[in-house]
Parts: C-alpha cells; structure tokens; sequence
C-alpha cells in the first residue's frame, strides 16, 4: 500500500503579496491595456430559468498583455523576484539562474539585464527559435537540455549548486506569483464590477496570482487547459500536484509536469472554474485572433480564449469535488455577465496563422 505523500510547509500567496509586489514593480512594467469585444463576439450560455432579471446584455474585454515588456506577463513575476532578492541584499555575485520554457527566461534574463546582474537560462531543445534569439539578446547565458522542462529544472538545479546562482523558477515561488497577481489588481481597476476573469494555465504562477487577487474582490476566475497539459487537473483529482504527461500544442508555454501547491491551493477556494479544451481549439481560437483582430498571440495565450469559442462540452452540474474531478470543456458568459479573458503571451512564430 503507497502512502500519501508527507505534507510539506507551502507558503499559501496571499491578498498582501500582491500588494506588496503591486508597490514594488510600480513604474517598471506596462501597464495592462484592456479591449472590449463587439457584442455577439462570444456566444452567451443558456438563460438561467431562476434568474428573473431582465436580459442583459454580457461584455467580454481581452486583457492585451502580451504587449508587456519581453512579451508576456512574466516580467511581472521577474521583477518582483530580482526587485524583492536586490532590495534584501541577497543577489549574489553568480547572478540568478531559471530553468523555462521561454518566457519566464526572457523576463528572467530582461528583468537581470535591468538591474546588472548575470542571467544563465535553461531551456528544452523544443523551444521556439524566437524565444532563444530573444534571450541572447538580453545578454543571458543561454543552455539548451533536454525535451521536456523537467530536464532543463534538474540541469539548472545542478547549475545552481555548483556556481551559486540564486534559483528563481518559472512559476513555482510566491515572488513569481505575486508578480503575475498585479495584473488581476489592474484589470480590477478598469472593470470594478468585473464578473470573471479567464487565465489558461500551465505550472500555475499566472493562475495563482490571479485567482488570489480575483477572490479578494469576488471575481470568479476560470482555470484553462488544454486537454493534454493538464497538470491542475490532475492535481486537483489526486489532491496534491503529481507528475502529467505533455503533449499539446501549447506545451512550449504551457507544458509544466506539475502544478504548484500555490496553483493547487487557489484552484480548491470559492469561484475557481476549470475548463479543458483542446488543440484544435486552441488552434482556432488563434487563428480567430488573427482573422478578425489582426493579434498574433502564442498557443498558450488562445487557451483562455478558446475556452469562450468551444464547442459546448459541459459535464453535469455538481458538487466542488465533482467539478474538479470533471471539469467543463467550454465558459458561455451568463445574463448581464462581465468577463475578462487574459491573452499572456505573443513569443510565436508569426507564419504559423493563416493569412487572409
């Protein structure tokens, strides 16, 4: 008989993390620029028989960050970390060092670049030549291992024992979390009576922050994966974060093998909604991007948008274990509802999207 793994002390984000990192980025990253959607953009869910309101019409805006600095919202988290560690006098001479499967080693390597201090990057071989190009040129000292980010993760660890360097990671510190979580406080500054915000998920830093700060304003955040990264999915149903294949579209952005325990911890609160959805609509949610906004964003940004266009694939109502455990596979916004869908990242290849 295997028993359950030993519980480990995890620091749970919280509401002041965000905060704090909120004043201590302030004035070094972009601001989110928010776009409303034409109205019949996104179909609506079916009425609700209780809900006796007069018919509402929903709104859908697209938070536009992947016009952040280096491209996604990671340099969010990496300026709070390299910010937070500089501000401590714990940054040492070796410099800080990131196993990613690309954004988080641009914001990484942009955000060391930015305080003058040395940057070594791992990444998997599978990484797009646009991302390593990138890198180089924000001075960071670039190493390519293996397929998956588990293999970059051991060799950066190795890397990090042996020189000094102090370790940030992709998603899994409450420094990167906290940074990712400023985005939800500016949306929430937009939209004050926002409804919902829609965040596709990876390892989970992106997610975490924001459905800590969604909660504390009563936002409803809406978890999406796509089909075969579905590293949450599987934490939630085992009830900690457990090893995931990778096989998807999207997994150049979104392939974690695991979840955090931040990202796990958030997704069991209130107004977590996670959704499934797969390559072809992840695929068609960025050509859709593309056709009628002329917005080239990476497959793991159209993960939360393909949530919105999927075909209707809901599983039956339940309780909170049973939603977990069988997750939706489309989002239709309800009578009157306001959503925000956040597209995190544009590091693509360009020439993939048809042009018409």
């Amino acid at each position: 008989m295997t028993n359950p793994p030993q519980e480990q002390h995890v620091h749970q984000l919280t509401y002041g993390d965000i905060k704090a990192a909120a004043d201590r980025i302030a004035g070094h990253i972009r601001p989110v620029t928010l776009a409303r959607l034409d109205e019949g953009a996104i179909r609506a869910g079916h009425r609700d028989p209780l809900d006796k309101r007069p018919e509402q019409p929903w709104a859908v805006w697209l938070a536009l960050e992947f016009m952040q600095h280096t491209g996604s919202f990671k340099a969010r988290g990496a300026q709070n970390f390299i910010r937070a560690h500089r501000d401590a006098g714990t940054l040492p001479d070796a410099g800080v060092t990131i196993a990613s499967g690309g954004n988080a080693g641009l914001a990484c390597a942009w955000a060391a670049q930015r305080q003058g201090v040395r940057a070594t990057v791992f990444l998997p071989e599978t990484a797009p030549e646009v991302k390593t190009a990138k890198l180089s040129s924000y001075g960071a000292d670039v190493r390519l291992v293996g397929q998956e980010y588990a293999e970059a993760l051991a060799a950066c660890e190795a890397f990090a024992a042996a020189s000094g360097a102090l370790t940030s990671h992709a998603y899994d510190h409450p420094l990167i979390a906290a940074g990712a979580g400023t985005l939800m406080e500016e949306i929430h500054q937009h939209i004050p009576d926002l409804d919902t915000v829609v965040v596709a998920v990876g390892g989970g830093g992106l997610f975490a922050g924001v459905a800590t700060a969604a909660q504390q304003h009563g936002i409803r955040t809406v978890a999406v994966e796509p089909e075969d990264c579905r590293a949450l999915h599987a934490a939630l149903r085992s009830g900690h974060p457990v090893d995931v294949s990778v096989n998807s579209i999207a997994a150049d952005s979104l392939g974690a093998r695991r979840t955090s325990a931040m990202a796990l911890h958030a997704a069991q609160q209130d107004r977590v909604t996670p959704v499934l959805v797969s390559d072809d609509e992840i695929i068609n949610a960025r050509q859709a991007l593309w056709n009628h906004h002329r917005i080239a964003v990476e497959h793991g940004a159209a993960t939360a948008l393909a949530a919105l266009l999927a075909t209707d694939r809901h599983t039956p109502d339940g309780d909170v274990t049973d939603r977990h455990r069988l997750p939706s596979r489309s989002y239709r916004p309800a009578n009157g509802e306001k959503v925000c869908v956040v597209l995190c990242g544009a590091n693509t290849d360009a020439s993939t999207l048809t042009h018409s």
